[in-house]
């Protein structure tokens, strides 16, 4: 499948202040046509902001109704006219044979947008991210964000991010 060593070919740090800065965040990226192909990792501890950042993300791409956390069953998919979303969560990831047994390679085979929380824990079977994001907390409730693209449209979305 990868290594985890994926080159990173751009880093940017970026500051999150208050929960809207990681809001308009997530509109900026949803803004951009390559996303909607693109596989994104998500990392840091319990609490970062994860959740939230995708909750933002699929809500500025047009997501309706309810937004689960895909905790207990490891994958919610949503779907919008010409996109198809699968959000991913593998903090309860314990074995490679649950990737076959939920037929998540089919998913990672299919157009559309890929968003994984905890992907370290099946990093055994995951294809290369396009963009990781890594969310830190600090004490004040501001985040600090480092992402890192690791293709050439990981690249393309950092590109179209504004911030320092």
């Amino acid at each position: 499948m990868r290594s985890r060593h994926a080159p990173i070919l751009e880093s940017r740090h970026f500051s999150w202040p208050r929960e809207a800065a990681c809001a308009a965040f997530a509109t900026t990226l949803a803004r951009q046509a390559g996303l909607r192909q693109a596989f994104i990792e998500l990392h840091g501890p319990l609490g970062a902001g994860k959740s939230t950042l995708v909750r933002h993300l699929l809500r500025a791409l047009g997501v309706q109704g309810r937004i689960k956390s895909p905790t207990y069953a490891v994958v919610e998919p949503y779907t919008l006219p010409g996109l198809d979303i699968w959000h991913f969560d593998f903090y309860r990831f314990n074995d490679a044979r649950e990737w076959e047994d939920a037929g998540l390679r089919d998913h990672f085979a299919a157009p559309g947008l890929k968003l994984a929380e905890w992907p370290e824990k099946a990093e055994a079977v995951l294809p290369a991210a396009d963009l990781r994001l890594h969310i830190e907390p600090q004490l004040d409730d501001a985040r600090d964000v480092r992402a890192e693209a690791c293709t050439p449209l990981g690249q393309a979305l950092l590109a179209g991010i504004k911030g320092p």
